[in-house]
């Protein structure tokens, strides 16, 4: 038993790493999530949706990562991964009894949206965890930000910003305004209950907070940006 079990755990490190390098060069064609959304629509006799178009994040409006960071994770640029003042504040706040999206980064987010299952438990935790610390260090900062806004649920099976620009806004990813990349970003707690254009008053009240913070942080600058400004 301990052989069979030293064997299982030596294929899982080396299939969960070679995963981890093949993602860090090629798009990510589906997740696990886009899947179980599928089965879900299928099962429930909902019209079947999936829409997914990959681009590179130089093809995406520079207005898309200040939103989805001023909305989900404003310490991205800062933190390795996991963000203890968010945990903090989320365990604070589930305490007093109100309702709060939870302490998870754009980097667990991203871990367990293309490598897990959707789901609560200590398991999927664990292996979150483990592929988080595996993509800050094999993709840095860029890459995860570039699959993240590729592969998450940005509308009813609608994945991706491409997608998302296409469905909400009739227009390439590379075009959305600041406004516009808020209405995405506004959306995601619950993108298959809300609209991010013709929206619900709710939901412009979050865009405006939204484009609020996006003054106060600022672009989003990944490495190769800061090169070519010096």
């Amino acid at each position: 038993m301990l052989r069979w079990f030293l064997k299982a755990m030596m294929w899982f490190f080396i299939v969960s790493i070679s995963m981890v390098i093949i993602y860090r060069f090629v798009p990510v064609p589906f997740t696990l999530t886009m899947v179980g959304r599928s089965f879900e629509q299928l099962f429930s006799d909902q019209e079947m949706v999936w829409e997914h178009d990959w681009v590179s994040l130089d093809e995406m409006s520079r207005h898309l990562p200040q939103a989805v960071v001023a909305s989900e994770d404003n310490l991205f640029m800062k933190h390795h991964g996991f963000s203890f003042t968010a945990m903090k504040r989320a365990l604070e706040q589930n305490k007093k009894g109100k309702k709060v999206r939870g302490g998870s980064t754009i980097s667990q987010q991203t871990a367990k949206n293309v490598f897990l299952w959707q789901g609560r438990n200590y398991v999927r935790k664990g292996l979150e965890a483990y592929f988080t610390v595996l993509i800050e260090l094999v993709w840095g900062k860029e890459r995860i930000m570039e699959v993240y806004l590729n592969s998450i649920e940005m509308g009813n099976g609608i994945y991706g910003a491409e997608a998302a620009s296409q469905y909400w806004y009739g227009k390439a990813a590379k075009r959305l305004s600041s406004r516009e990349a808020a209405g995405i970003a506004a959306i995601l707690p619950n993108p298959r209950k809300f609209k991010a254009s013709h929206s619900s008053k709710y939901i412009e009240g979050r865009k405006s907070k939204i484009q609020r913070v996006m003054r106060q942080i600022g672009p989003v600058r990944f490495d190769k940006e800061k090169k070519k400004e010096k």
